[in-house]
């Protein structure tokens, strides 16, 4: 695609940074933009940071509500709408997953009086896949967004490009205006609905809203469906709707037909709860039977496992698929397992997987804020990822591959540091570093991973820079290995030929093997890893026990998503200006005082 002829002042106005905002960021600050961010707050928040920074261009990654008419009649604001040219509303991928559309898109369209109702500037189509709306919004419409905005940014250097009127009566147009959805129309019925319907339901409510319904009496919302195919057998006189079964927090409801497994819910309580695994947010029902599988479970497309196992071609692969990414104490510790029942398989490669959303997020912020001591909970949780990278590091007859399908935040970053060779689908964002939680320190022995790749200067400066990085960057630094794939199949599939290359090379392998071994012996002479993990852990406890309660209050207000009352200033550039100016104000001013007194 051709670059714009110059770099461009580019303010995104977004709801939050997420994955979607994230990636745009890597994507056009890494062509040379100078792209800033401001939240949107509300119209006089907006109004000044259009002023401060003067922007070239504005683009909406993600909004909630309409950009102030005084913005978009003076400058041009692209929206990013998940939708196929004509649609309309706020419940975009919400209504072609209940309506089971084949083929969806993402519009990139001016903003004006009519909301979604723009010139359209660019657009990119994609076929839906059988998942979560969360799924679909950080794979398919973040990959046809990627590439719709870097169209439009494109034509928006360009003297001659005209964006087309939205007109519904071209036949190529077959996108509507479509309502909010409502819960009403989300509403299970379980006496009637078979599985495909229930899943189709929860998938389209999946992260927000959420589906309305109630469990063992208890009104909550449900979230992160998967169909049962066997368990269901078992229990044939259960009603639909009832519980018969739990594992590792989630609950399994059967079904007319069979049975789901329900991973995450939240309790309608005054004041609302927050997302948590359906056990423990629903405690009234964990009476139900344990549903267990063995340390290292095979991977088996008949049931929910969110650890699951597979060889091919003399490789092991370990995939683990935890919501959101995140981490508890009980899941690194049964990860951790896994992984040594895995290395003690007659497998010489291992490649850790990840899940296709995300591969990891480290420590699980929801289950800490909902433990009777989230300082307590917080250390535990820590430990335990420190205690899966260490049985990682441990491993000198294994070849280590992380093969980073989804995107990695905080700890998760420097669990996949751990292997011996990184590797990243090219879509990929990486967030290297904790400052964001509060001041959170960090373990997970970072303080060694990081350094030995890319440098101690290096390591600060990601470590403090507290933006995200994309994977051709983090490569380019020597963060990871290598990335690559067009999407996550076509990274996998490269993945998978490379481990098999190498475990075909017995004489290689021995080699790699020797020379990782030495150089762990060599490490653990100048500095055990023991030490590093003991200096990182007394600054965490600090994080966790001391007099600065930052971690506490920002963990508080992420888990419980409270709205944002300013932009962090490592993402307002036009804001730093501002409160360096003011700062330089008050000094001098200062000194005035001074002098006169």
């Amino acid at each position: 695609m051709t670059q714009t002829a110059r770099p461009l002042r580019i303010l995104f106005l977004t709801h939050a940074f997420n994955s979607l905002a994230q990636r745009l960021y890597v994507e056009l600050s890494g062509r040379g933009h100078e792209v800033s961010i401001e939240f949107d707050i509300n119209d006089a928040v907006t109004i000044e940071a259009v002023a401060l920074f003067r922007p070239d261009l504005i683009i909406a990654p993600f909004l909630k509500r309409a950009i102030p008419a005084e913005i978009w009649q003076e400058h041009v604001c692209l929206v990013v709408h998940p939708g196929i040219v004509g649609d309309r509303g706020p419940s975009a991928l919400d209504w072609a997953i209940m309506n089971g559309e084949a083929e969806w898109g993402v519009t990139v369209l001016q903003a004006n009086a009519a909301m979604d109702g723009g010139d359209i500037w660019a657009a990119r189509g994609f076929p839906m896949r059988a998942a979560r709306k969360s799924s679909l919004y950080r794979n398919e419409v973040t990959e046809a967004a990627a590439a719709a905005v870097l169209e439009a940014v494109e034509k928006f250097g360009r003297s001659d490009f005209r964006p087309a009127p939205l007109d519904y009566a071209d036949p190529a147009v077959r996108g509507r205006e479509r309502p909010l959805m409502t819960q009403a129309q989300r509403r299970i019925d379980w006496a009637r609905d078979d599985t495909a319907t229930v899943l189709r339901k929860i998938r389209a409510a999946d992260s927000f809203p959420g589906v309305a319904d109630c469990i063992a009496g208890v009104a909550c919302w449900l979230f992160n469906a998967h169909a049962e195919s066997v368990l269901r057998g078992a229990y044939p006189d259960a009603p639909p709707g009832a519980v018969i079964a739990q594992r590792q927090g989630a609950l399994c409801r059967a079904t007319t037909d069979g049975a789901v497994w329900i991973t995450h819910a939240r309790r309608k309580s005054d004041p609302p709860g927050f997302k948590l695994p359906a056990a423990r947010a629903i405690p009234e029902a964990a009476g139900a039977p344990e549903s267990a599988l063995p340390a290292l479970p095979w991977r088996d497309a008949n049931t929910w496992q969110d650890i699951a196992y597979e060889e091919e071609a003399g490789v092991g692969y370990l995939h683990f698929d935890f919501y959101n990414g995140a981490m508890s104490t009980a899941d690194c510790l049964r990860l951790r397992d896994a992984f040594i029942e895995a290395a003690r398989r007659d497998v010489k490669v291992i490649a850790l997987m990840g899940g296709p959303d995300f591969w990891s997020n480290g420590i699980h912020l929801n289950t800490i804020e909902a433990a009777d001591s989230p300082a307590d909970e917080s250390w535990a949780n820590i430990e335990a990822m420190d205690d899966l990278c260490r049985a990682i590091l441990a491993c000198g007859d294994r070849y280590i591959i992380a093969a980073m399908r989804g995107n990695a935040g905080a700890g998760g970053v420097f669990l996949a540091l751990t292997a011996d060779r990184v590797l990243a689908r090219e879509g990929v964002v990486l967030n290297p570093h904790y400052k964001g939680m509060g001041n959170l320190y960090g373990s997970e022995y970072w303080t060694y991973l990081l350094p030995r790749r890319v440098g101690e200067a290096q390591a600060l400066a990601i470590t403090q820079n507290r933006l995200p990085l994309g994977a051709r960057q983090a490569a380019a630094q020597g963060l990871i290995d290598a990335c690559f794939g067009a999407d996550a199949p076509d990274f996998t599939a490269q993945v998978k030929a490379l481990a098999a290359d190498l475990a075909a090379r017995p004489d290689d392998l021995a080699r790699l093997l020797e020379a990782k071994r030495a150089d762990r012996a060599c490490d653990e002479a100048v500095k055990p890893l023991a030490a590093y993990r003991a200096e990182e852990l007394e600054r965490m406890r600090l994080n966790f026990y001391g007099f600065d309660p930052s971690y506490h209050v920002a963990r508080y207000h992420f888990v419980h998503r409270l709205p944002h009352a300013w932009t962090p200033l490592h993402l307002a550039r036009h804001r730093r200006n501002m409160w360096q100016r003011q700062a330089v104000l008050k000094t001098r001013d200062a000194v005035s005082a001074q002098g006169r007194n």
